[in-house]
Order: structure tokens, then sequence, then C-alpha cells
């Protein structure tokens, strides 16, 4: 297993963030190595700047927290951030159109974006699992499989609950090693995250990254 913060994607998604909430997102996952930093698109620029030669990976939201963004305003939202030096998109599914049984514009809006990204950059798909029966997590996880995604990615944190461990559980029967895991929403200390990670995620999305490394416990 790899240290803590090489899993961690220090986060800072909030409306009310400024530029110098930005600026010490990215210096605290500088001093901490974490592995990657995940902002809003506005804020990509100034996250390119404040990481630049460094080996902290960045990644912007897209068609976030809704996922109901119509899928060229979404795919316009993934070419500007990957213009703008992103290496990693965490897109929200179109949860209502999935819930619908749309799979094949949902399957389609996913690998219209992964299409986008080059060799390196990595697409995570949140299926927002607080709003999905567990036979919807299953399947969305299939979806996201199917169209190329990287990871399937639990939650935005910002609907009724985060990530649970029989969410995991349920994603990683179907996708195996097809495709990683990322446990996002709600992981507020080190005991949490790392019990994530025993149970096989490869990615921790979380604002308390800084806590977590100052704590052993």
């Amino acid at each position: 297993m790899l240290p803590l913060e090489k899993y961690i994607d220090h986060t800072l998604l909030k409306a009310t963030a400024t530029p110098s909430d930005i600026e010490s997102l990215c210096e605290e996952a500088l001093y901490y190595g974490f592995y990657a930093v995940c902002v809003n698109s506005t804020y990509l620029p100034l996250a390119r700047e404040v990481l630049d030669g460094s080996q902290v990976r960045k990644a912007a939201v897209i068609g976030f927290p809704l996922g109901a963004t119509a899928t060229p305003i979404k795919l316009a939202e993934a070419e500007y951030c990957l213009s703008n030096g992103a290496d990693e998109l965490d897109m929200v599914i179109n949860i209502g159109r999935f819930k619908s049984g749309h799979y094949s514009a949902v399957r389609e809006e996913i690998s219209k974006i992964k299409s986008l990204m080059g060799n390196g950059q990595e697409l995570k798909v949140i299926i927002e699992t607080c709003y999905l029966s567990e036979e919807e997590i299953q399947t969305a996880s299939r979806l996201v499989v199917e169209a190329g995604g990287d990871f399937v990615k639990t939650s935005t944190g910002f609907g009724s609950r985060g990530a649970s461990p029989e969410d995991i559980s349920l994603i990683r029967e179907i996708v195996g090693n097809r495709c990683k895991i990322k446990a996002s929403g709600g992981i507020r200390d080190r005991k949490t995250a790392l019990m994530y990670i025993e149970q096989g995620v490869h990615r921790i999305g979380a604002s308390a990254g800084v806590a977590m490394m100052k704590t052993k416990e």
C-alpha cells in the first residue's frame, strides 16, 4: 500500500472558495505530497500556476454537482479544462436520465468526454450513489466501464450522503480490475480513509487531507 497522501485528491469545490483559498489548497498539496488537487474549472489556471513543475496532478469537475448540464456544455467545459492544464476530469453523470433508463445517452456522454482526453489523462465518473438503488449503482458502474471511464467515483459530496463501504463493495463486484474506484464524500479522518483503501479504492476525494496527515489514528 502506498502512503496515504498518494491516494488523496485534495479538494475544494465550495461556492465560497476564493483565489486565496485555492492557492492555499495547492500549497498544502505541495507540502504534504498529495496525489492531486481537485478544483472548479474557474480556478484551474491558478492551480496550474501554483503547481507548475510539481508532480501534483490537477483535476477539475465537469457538470458539477448536479450532472444535469447538457452534453455539449459538458464537452465545452471538458475542452476548457484540458486546454488549461487538467490532468484529470471528475464528471457527474446525468442522474435523471440514468434513473429514467436512458443508458445509451449516459454511456455516450461519458465516452465523448473520454475521447477528448490524451494519454495519461484520466476520467473519473461520479455516479452519486446516494440517489441510486443497489441495482442502479451496479448498472451505473457497468456503464462507466463500457464507456471507457478510468474511475467510478461514488459522490460529489453535495448530495444527501457521501461514500459508504456498501457502495464500494457493489462497485467492485462490477468493475473488478477493469476500472479504478474513487471514494468521495464524508471522508473526514485518517481511519475512514484507510478503511476505504484497504477495501480496494484507488483514490480518496477529501477536503480534510491536511487533518488526516496531522494524525496517526
